[in-house]
């Protein structure tokens, strides 16, 4: 499992980079839809790093205020999933 989320967040970061080249040349561009969804499925560090390291996305809003909800989603879902392991939960 954690070498499929490095794999993702490779892949995410290398798709990031991709995209703001093309943004650069007028070349063809990854859909945003494609660009969240590589962070929703678990490439959010590396969304979030990439679009910090590039300057890529960063004014750009709705995308800019999607990609922070979802690295929020995942870091409740990791809170909770810790708090519940530190308590004994389910």
């Amino acid at each position: 499992m954690i070498a499929a989320l490095v794999a993702l967040n490779i892949a995410t970061w290398f798709t990031y980079r991709f995209d703001k080249a093309q943004s650069r040349v007028d070349g063809q561009r990854v859909p945003e839809k494609r660009l969240l969804a590589l962070a929703a499925s678990g490439g959010w560090p590396a969304a979030k790093h990439a679009q910090h390291h590039f300057r890529h996305k960063t004014r750009k809003q709705p995308f800019a205020r999607q990609l922070n909800l979802i690295v929020l989603g995942w870091l409740t879902g990791l809170w909770v999933l810790l708090s519940l392991a530190l308590l004994g939960g389910p």
